[in-house]
Parts: structure tokens; C-alpha cells; sequence
């Protein structure tokens, strides 16, 4: 392996989002990713849809850059085996129910007996503490949960949660954060490791600090809208003449002035409804009306030449379609294709963040479950191929 984190090894336990994108993202920069999966059964994320032809289509990028092998660590032997891998790794990262682990006699002092400098991450729904340690963990009631939910869609339509599980992906770039955190502790302090206590909701309830606030000093709930407007005016989703669907946010006094002399509209900085932030929040209709009017009177292409020349942020609404065929995304290498077995090739998101000494890459895809049984257990930890037909017999691998 190559890259920044050449010589650091994860053992990624986890299954389906979280805990496997974290390690995804550490892998995609060299990390060592050991993949650990039940026998016979693998990670759930394998079935996972969208499909094509009765196969995952995420597999490939849940599963990049990790080595796979198979182990059922409720049985003895393979817990003793996962404490000889223990004993060579840096990383843990599990998403099981809270206990699970313990009960397997894989406790945090038994993981630091084989190894002290093991670093365990620990991302379940509701955390290791408090009355909802217990309970399972899923994306979707874990973002209700959070407060965003409540705060998401229109005001007179039930909320909407997000159409992707976004708090099992940001609970990974945590894990993943954390992993690193802790990584430079060690080494940096006694040489220690430490447990890594993650939830899925509070992945988003952190970023929900202005809703924290307004309700401490004035008790108000933060209420659907569509939008950020109510902190930032003109904010929203608008139509522009040729039916596109623009997003345009003006969140300080400057970027208004860049809208306001881009429309020819330069009136609106001398008058007192228009000219703060605090004024367009409180006039919100009326500067929606102005940028309704204006949008509704140009093509996107004129709306997107106008407004980038002027400095003002503005995007159109992207599809799939918009992205494939998008020059920046192309210039940026953010749509990478890969070799697959079965469907010949596939494209996936490529590496995020870009590095300039020590870039990312992908070497390959999510592998067949079990695929590097031989590579781990026979080199890494001496197995000699008599042990490892026993543990097949046995259903330990």
C-alpha cells in the first residue's frame, strides 16, 4: 500500500454505511483496510440497492481499496483469531448494537490487553450511554431524532427527511475524523489508545447550532422551511424562464450588493427594506418577488453569465444527468470509472479531499467476500493451509 496513511491498519467490523464509509475514506488514502465479514453471509451493504442485474451497484464503492476476509467472532476461535489481527492493527471500527461487542468478549479491556495502542470506534445509533444506548441504530429515525427533520420541507406539508441516509455518512467522515485524532495522540503523547464513542444523531445535531441557540434565548423552534431563509434573504429554490430550477443565496450584505447591480437593480442598496440582512429577512416576500420577477424573465444561461460576472452565488438544481455532463466535475476527476467484473466498468465517486503530496486512489473495488483469506490468515498470521481448511469445516471462515 501507498499513500498518507501508508502503515496504519483498520479493521473494519462495521456493516451497511457508517462504520464502512469511515474506513472507505481512511482506505482511500492508503489506510490498510481489513474488511472482517460473518461467513456465509457477508455485509448487508452487498445487497444493498440501487441493482443492476441482481447485483449491488454500491458494493464497489462501499468496499473500495478494503481486503476481505471471513470471521465469526462469536465463536471462541474466532474471537482468538480477531485478537491475533488485534495484536497488528491500529484501528477497530464497529457499528454493532451497544454491548454486542462485550458479549462477544471483545471488551475494550480485553482488545487493549491485545493490543494498548488499539484505537475502538464505536458507532451505533444512540451512543454507549444514557437511556437510548440500547436501542438499534438506523439512519432515518436517527435524523429525526436529531432535529433536522422537524426543520426540513415546507410548513404546511409533513417534513421530509433527506433521500439519502445522511447521518451514516457524516457519523463516517466522524469516524474517520476521529480515527486520525486519535492516531496523532498516540503517537504523539504515551503511545495509548483510546475508545471512540460515535452516535448516528449526533453526526447532525452538531452542525444544528443556531436552532440550539434560538431556542435557549427565546424558545422557539427552528419550523420547516424550504430553504435557509429566515437567516438570509434572498435565499430559496427559483424558476427561471426556460423552466430550470436555480438555487441563489445572498447570505451577506456584499453578495446582495453583487445581485442587486447584476439585475440592474442598484435602487434596492438605498432602501431601508433592502440594504441589511436583518431588513430582506424581515421583507422576505418582497425581495423573493423581486428575484421571482427578474428570474422568471431570463434563460438559466443568461441568469448563471449575469450573476457569476457579478459575483453573486447562484447554481442550477443538478441532476445526475447535469453532473455526468458537468466540465468542472470532469476537470476535478470526481467521476472516476473503474474495472468490474460484472458490469465491465462502473463509475464511482473519486477521492475527496485532494491531496497535493500524498494524493488519494483507488487501487480496487469492493471484493468478493472472503477474497483475501489466504493473503491475512496464511501470511500475516502464519496459518498453515491444514488450519485453515479446519476453520472453513468449522464455519470460523
Amino acid at each position: 500500500m501507498s499513500g498518507a496513511l501508508n502503515g496504519i491498519r483498520v479493521l473494519d467490523t462495521s456493516t451497511v454505511i457508517a462504520g464502512p464509509f469511515g474506513a472507505a475514506l481512511l482506505g482511500d488514502f492508503g489506510a490498510d483496510v481489513i474488511k472482517v465479514e460473518m461467513p456465509g453471509k457477508g455485509d448487508s451493504g452487498r445487497n444493498m440497492g440501487p441493482l443492476y442485474e441482481g447485483k449491488s451497484l454500491r458494493w464497489a464503492t462501499f468496499a473500495r481499496n478494503k481486503k476481505s476476509i471471513t470471521l465469526d467472532l462469536r465463536k471462541e476461535e474466532g474471537k482468538n483469531i480477531f485478537l491475533k489481527l488485534v495484536e497488528k492493527s491500529d484501528i477497530i471500527i464497529e457499528n454493532f448494537r451497544t454491548g454486542t461487542f462485550d458479549k462477544w468478549g471483545l471488551d475494550y479491556e480485553t482488545l487493549k490487553k491485545a493490543n494498548p495502542k488499539i484505537i475502538v470506534i464505536r458507532v451505533t445509533g444512540y451512543g454507549q450511554t444514557g437511556p437510548n444506548a440500547h436501542l438499534a441504530g438506523f439512519g432515518t429515525p436517527a435524523t429525526a431524532f436529531s432535529g433536522l427533520t422537524y426543520m426540513t420541507g415546507y410548513p404546511d406539508r409533513p417534513p421530509v427527511n433527506p433521500p439519502i441516509s445522511l447521518c451514516d455518512y457524516l457519523a463516517g467522515l466522524y469516524s474517520a475524523y476521529a480515527a486520525m485524532v486519535c492516531i496523532y495522540h498516540r503517537d504523539m503523547n504515551n503511545g495509548a489508545g483510546q475508545e471512540v464513542d460515535l452516535s448516528l444523531y449526533e453526526s447532525i445535531f452538531r452542525m444544528l447550532e443556531g436552532a440550539v441557540a434560538l431556542y435557549d434565548k427565546t424558545g422557539k423552534n427552528t419550523e420547516r422551511r424550504p430553504s435557509i431563509s429566515g437567516s438570509a434573504s434572498p435565499s430559496g429554490t427559483f424558476k427561471s424562464k426556460d423552466g430550470k430550477w436555480v438555487v441563489l443565496v445572498c447570505s451577506t450584505d456584499r453578495t446582495f450588493e453583487y445581485f442587486a447591480k447584476g439585475i440592474g437593480r442598484s435602487d434596492l442598496l438605498e432602501d431601508n427594506r433592502f440594504n441589511t440582512n436583518g431588513a430582506r429577512v424581515k421583507n422576505n416576500k418582497l425581495v423573493e418577488e423581486i428575484v421571482i420577477d427578474w428570474m422568471s424573465k431570463n434563460d438559466y444561461k443568461e441568469i448563471k453569465s449575469i450573476l457569476d460576472e457579478a459575483g453573486a452565488p447562484v447554481s442550477l438544481v443538478y441532476g445526475m444527468e447535469d453532473i455526468f455532463e458537468d466540465p468542472h466535475y470532469a476537470a476535478r476527476e470526481d467521476i472516476i470509472q473503474v474495472e468490474h467484473p460484472d458490469f465491465g466498468t462502473l463509475k464511482m465517486p473519486g477521492i475527496v479531499p485532494k491531496l497535493s503530496a500524498t494524493p488519494g486512489e483507488i487501487k480496487w473495488i469492493g471484493p468478493e467476500m472472503g477474497a483475501h483469506n489466504q493473503e491475512i490468515y496464511q501470511e500475516m498470521l502464519g496459518l498453515d493451509a491444514a488450519e485453515m481448511d479446519a476453520l472453513k469445516e468449522k464455519g470460523i471462515i
